[in-house]
């Protein structure tokens, strides 16, 4: 069997920052180290940071005092920030810098007046961190039928934000309903969309028109792993969403000359390894890398961590 493994997958550059930011915590300060809400959207990564020492909460209330905290990836609500400066935590910030780029447009745009619309999901962890992070309302919007239902005059001065993990692919068709709908719009370059997102839905097209069968590794809760099995499955291919290679379905690929692997931004490529040895428990392989972009992308740490 042919295996095919797409170009770029797997860790993105925020995410590799924000793992890296929870091991030097633990590095520098020793243990416990709290982080409020998973780090990255992949279990082994959490479960190999708790080994580490890492604590795992979903309010800072569950933080002692003192204790080191780090947010998230996703970002979290200007409430969230408030309350650890109240509670005096030291607070390592590893929201992703694009998602700090999202925050920061999106206050531009209420400080000129304009109705502010974020298209994304609604519940995701970065989606109401930036709802939080902006001084004012903000409008979600979901889909093209969300944007029929907005109720402003088409006059009036609106501006959108979109998701980081929603690729230019994804909010194309959104955009472009709210183009049509105002006519005083403004939004960010469509370059200012996370690369990441974007480059691993582009491999996956190209994946698509070489296998029979596609396998996605990713976590169930991680919003691009999903997408990038839907897209799969939207050009025609049989397409799998699975976590490791402990969930591979050997009836998935019974007809199946060539298989493509790629994984979301936060699946690290050990699991990659895991689902091509699972493969390789069914039948001979051959694995090779399909041409692809390169991402050279490094994102800073904070001082705090780089210091002495």
């Amino acid at each position: 069997m042919e295996v095919f493994l797409a170009q770029p997958r797997g860790f993105c550059a925020g995410v590799v920052r924000a793992i890296e930011i929870v091991e030097r915590a633990l590095q520098k300060y020793g243990p416990p180290v709290y982080v409020r809400h998973e780090i990255v959207h992949n279990k082994y990564v959490v479960e190999s940071l708790k080994k580490k020492g890492a604590i795992f909460v979903e309010d800072l209330s569950e933080v002692p005092a003192k204790a080191v905290t780090v947010f998230s990836a996703h970002g979290v609500a200007r409430s969230v920030e408030e309350e650890a400066e109240a509670r005096d935590l030291p607070v390592l910030n590893a929201t992703c810098p694009l998602v700090t780029k999202v925050h920061n447009q999106g206050k531009r745009y209420i400080s000129r007046g304009r109705a502010l619309i974020l298209i994304g999901h609604a519940g995701h962890p970065e989606v109401e961190g930036t709802m939080g992070q902006v001084p004012g309302p903000v409008l979600l919007v979901q889909s093209v039928q969300d944007v029929a239902e907005l109720r402003l005059p088409t006059d009036a001065p609106v501006a959108y934000i979109t998701q980081t993990t929603l690729s230019v692919d994804d909010t194309r068709d959104i955009i472009a309903a709210l183009q049509a709908k105002f006519t005083d719009i403004q939004g960010p370059d469509i370059r200012d969309i996370c690369y990441a997102t974007q480059n691993r839905q582009s491999a996956v097209r190209d994946l698509s028109k070489l296998v029979d069968v596609i396998l996605v590794v990713g976590a169930a809760n991680s919003s691009n792993s999903n997408r990038l099995r839907e897209i799969g499955t939207e050009v025609g291919v049989a397409s799998y969403l699975i976590a490791d290679g402990s969930e591979l379905n050997p009836d998935w690929l019974k007809d199946a000359k060539a298989v493509g692997i790629t994984a979301g931004a936060s699946a690290p490529e050990v699991l990659v390894d895991d689902v091509i040895e699972a493969l390789r428990r069914i039948g001979p392989v051959s694995v090779s890398v399909v041409p692809g972009r390169e991402e050279n992308i490094e994102f800073r740490l904070p001082a705090e961590l780089t210091a002495g």
